[in-house]
């Protein structure tokens, strides 16, 4: 049998201060890195002969014999019955402010202690890794070693989506405390860093996606404006590659490569700036990307884009506000039946609404002329307009739909089932029911005149969300019947 290293690790301690729970757990997790990184570099150097290397990840439990007797009106921060609950957690560092929010809501509706310990969670070399520019994992043959006799790898039965889908149960009688294992968390910080050429260390509570490269350009001038603002709030502007720039007027270096999801950044000190995404076109982006940027818990996420409009009524540059979707992407039926209805927020509504009328100077009844509300539908076939009319034709007639689109549902669904507000204002760039088909010429004079007022109600909208409590944004409307305690 193999010889085992771990670290030395302290025995499990009861902890009734926040900040002290995750100073405990940012030591443990340093502890693990450390001793795997150390020992990767060694075994570069020399493999060692009937050994295993490994830690583990750092873990909260906690347990409780009653039920909290807590504000109802709150969706997070109390466990829903008594009995013992945890989870693993991986980079304190970077979720630091949040553990230390949800650890005290914690224990403060409880009158409970958390417990700080290690799990029985190894720590994959891969990520344990992460971040460290000297060392590369590997391939399998590439070394004189093979990896998995002497690491932990990625396992897939701790990196799934069992605890937000619902369907995970107890294991030892011990429930899940946050909606995401470390290792899942891991998995996605690295795809992030991959996906959008950007570390997962710049985003922003407040996420908006959209589908064409035009907004990109109107974020960044939106971006310097606010840099040479000294009253904006706003310290940085981070572009694909990390190119971070803290002076609206400093050059950008362009990016060594393209990435397939290009992301930007418009920071503030406490995290709560505004994140830009270009999916692209197509549900399975859209999916990737929410996939991944819901470990990182943010506040609320919006699609700003362009759809066809479905009605004779509506006029290139009207704005569509979706109240429900209509789901024929496809990409989340394993995960989320298309029979789960997927509500709209009373808060994002507001906001977006609230966004139209100041940034349009239009209200009330006049605020009708240029937004309808209604129903978006999302579908998988970008050429659905070539297709006998009276499938999708008479599906979109009767769903009432207003609007079409390839990524809108996408966005709501998987914010639904992560428990991340969402929501859609979409812009009628073409009306293909009716002979307007999006041409090149017509397209660059839409684009020219409506892209960076549309951006604009997206930025307002977040800057409304961003002095909303965040105990209102996240509705309990979201949380199923037996939630966690972490948002």
């Amino acid at each position: 049998m193999s010889k085992i290293l771990t670290p030395d690790a302290p025995s499990p301690e009861q902890f009734t201060d926040a900040t002290a729970a995750v100073d405990r757990l940012t030591m443990l997790y340093t502890q693990a890195t450390d001793f795997l990184r150390d020992h990767f570099a060694r075994v570069l150097e020399q493999p060692p002969a009937d050994t295993r290397i490994r830690a583990f990840y750092p873990q909260i439990t906690f347990r409780t014999q009653s039920f909290a007797q807590v504000d109802s009106r709150l969706s997070f921060g109390h466990v829903s019955s008594p009995g013992t609950f945890s989870a693993t957690i991986t980079r304190p560092d970077l979720f630091r402010n949040y553990l230390i929010q949800q650890i005290g809501l914690l224990i403060e509706n409880h009158d409970q202690p958390v417990i700080i310990g290690i799990s029985d969670t190894p720590m994959p070399i891969h990520f344990a890794v992460t971040g460290d520019n000297a060392a590369n994992i590997p391939q399998d043959g590439a070394a004189d070693f093979t990896l998995r006799d002497l690491f932990d790898v990625p396992d897939l039965s701790t990196t799934n989506d069992d605890i937000v889908n619902g369907t995970q149960p107890p294991v030892d009688d011990i429930r899940p405390l946050a909606p995401f294992t470390a290792q899942r968390v891991d998995y996605s910080l690295a795809r992030l860093a991959h996906y959008t050429a950007t570390d997962p260390e710049h985003f922003q509570c407040h996420v908006l996606f959209t589908n064409y490269q035009f907004y990109v350009t109107e974020f960044e001038d939106f971006a310097r404006a606010q840099l040479k603002d000294p009253d904006s709030g706003y310290t940085s502007f981070v572009s694909t590659g990390n190119a971070e720039i803290t002076d609206g007027d400093a050059p950008l270096p362009a990016s060594p490569k393209t990435p397939q999801m290009p992301t930007y950044h418009l920071k503030r000190a406490d995290g709560s700036g505004i994140t830009l995404v270009n999916i692209g076109v197509g549900p399975s982006n859209a999916k990737t990307a929410t996939d991944h940027i819901a470990v990182l818990r943010p506040h609320a996420w919006l699609m700003v884009g362009h759809c066809a409009g479905l009605r004779n009524t509506q006029a290139l540059g009207d704005f569509v506000l979706a109240h429900a979707y209509l789901r024929e992407d496809h990409v989340l039926d394993d995960d989320l039946p298309v029979w789960v209805p997927i509500p709209a927020l009373a808060e994002i509504q507001i906001a977006l609404e609230r966004a139209v009328a100041q940034v349009t100077q239009l209200e009330g009844y006049e605020l009708k002329r240029i937004m309808r509300t209604g129903t978006v539908a999302t579908i998988d076939n970008r050429n659905w307009e070539l297709r006998d009319q009276s499938g999708p034709v008479q599906r979109l007639s009767q769903s009432r739909a207003i609007a079409l689109d390839m990524e809108s549902a996408t966005i709501a669904a998987n914010g639904y089932r992560f428990r991340v507000p969402y929501g859609t204002l979409l812009c009628v760039s073409d009306k293909p029911l009716h002979g307007e088909l999006k041409l090149p010429g017509m397209a660059s004079d839409f684009y020219k005149t409506q892209v960076s007022r549309h951006l604009m109600i997206g930025i307002r909208a977040m800057e409304l969300l961003r002095s909303t409590p965040l105990e209102r944004i996240h509705s309990r409307k979201l949380r199923s019947f037996d939630e966690t305690a972490f948002l």
